[in-house]
Formats: structure tokens, C-alpha cells, sequence
């Protein structure tokens, strides 16, 4: 596999979806700002995930 990128942030708010998942976001306010990244990630539910965690999201190639 071949790392593509490497992101810690921390959790700003988890939406809920519906009955098997929520989405985890992280948005940068200052979309104009192009070294800002920011994710929404869909997972299921069950998740130990809180606003305010700090989190690492690795995206890989496989």
C-alpha cells in the first residue's frame, strides 16, 4: 500500500445519519486557505467518538 496522506485534527461534530451510522467531521472555516484539510467520514455507529477527540485519518492506495 502507498500512503497518500496523513491527517490528525480533532472532531468538531458527529451527525447522525440514520440507524447504522454517523458522520464524523472535521471542516476548516477558512475554506480560502488551500494547506487547510478537513474531512466527513461516514461510520457506523457503535463508534466511542466525541466532538472535541482528536483523531488521525490515514488514506492509502492499495
Amino acid at each position: 500500500m502507498t500512503k497518500v496522506l496523513e491527517l490528525e485534527s480533532v472532531v468538531e461534530f458527529i451527525a447522525d445519519i440514520n440507524d447504522q451510522k454517523d458522520c464524523v467531521m472535521s471542516q476548516d472555516p477558512t475554506q480560502d486557505n488551500p494547506n487547510a484539510l478537513w474531512f466527513n467520514i461516514d461510520i457506523p455507529k457503535g463508534h466511542p467518538l466525541k466532538a472535541g477527540d482528536r483523531v488521525r485519518v490515514i488514506i492509502e492506495k492499495l
